[in-house]
């Protein structure tokens, strides 16, 4: 059964143009690893390709073939090299070892529990090097946030268009973005700021940073957004 981003497929892009505020924080994360650089869930290629581009060793990893064909398209047209594997993050084959590893775009919400994310979380930690870094951010939205868009559909970008379904017991969101006759849906789950740090620490990870977003501002009580800095 086809993916919501092998759906998607060119209209990714599109989904996610105004997201840029990441890429520097990721390029600037790997940049201090000076190593090769792992990339879960690596799309079409939106953050791997600036960090090529800033000289870095990059594979990316990705469960659909659609979003690693753009990766490939996209890293040819900027004359950059890009080791891409098609694998699930639940069950990632032996790529080596990685001074940094990335989950970008809040990538990690596609795991549905705590049991999940931890063997997701170790598994990546088997993926460092010793010593290295894995940065990740997610969301856990608020009742503002649920109230003001639950069931309705919102122009995301323009001509593209999102509806949100929430289950709050379940810390569940079933999105749906639709433009120019394509519909395609996907299963997210969250986990509050204290689950993460809880998880990462469980992982085995001993200096844990949290943030609460790129521009390293605390994590607020009641953020909706927490960005990971986690070290081996």
């Amino acid at each position: 059964m086809p993916s919501a981003y092998d759906v998607l497929g060119a209209l990714y892009d599109a989904w996610c143009r105004s997201v840029t505020e990441d890429i520097p924080f990721y390029v600037e994360v790997a940049a201090v690893g000076n190593g090769p650089v792992l990339e879960v869930g690596v799309g079409s290629g939106r953050v791997a390709v600036p960090l090529a581009l800033a000289g870095l060793a990059v594979t990316g990893v990705d469960s659909s073939e659609v979003m690693l064909d753009l990766a490939w398209a996209k890293a040819l047209v900027h004359r950059v090299a890009l080791r891409l594997v098609r694998a699930d993050m639940r069950r990632l084959p032996d790529l080596g070892r990685f001074a940094t590893v990335l989950v970008p775009f809040r990538a990690l919400l596609h795991l549905h529990d705590d049991g999940e994310r931890l063997a997701v979380l170790r598994g990546l930690r088997g993926a460092l090097e010793p010593g290295g870094t894995l940065a990740f951010d997610v969301f856990h939205p608020d009742a503002v946030d649920i109230e003001e868009t639950d069931g309705r559909w919102l122009e995301r970008e323009p001509g593209i268009y999102e509806r949100a379904l929430w289950d709050e017991n379940e810390r569940r969101l079933d999105l749906t973005v639709r433009s120019r006759g394509v519909s395609a849906g996907m299963e997210l789950h969250w986990a509050r700021p204290e689950d993460w740090r809880r998880l990462l620490h469980e992982a085995g990870f001993t200096a844990v940073e949290g943030y609460g977003w790129f521009d390293g501002r605390p994590i607020e009580p009641g953020a909706t957004d927490s960005v990971w800095v986690a070290r081996g």
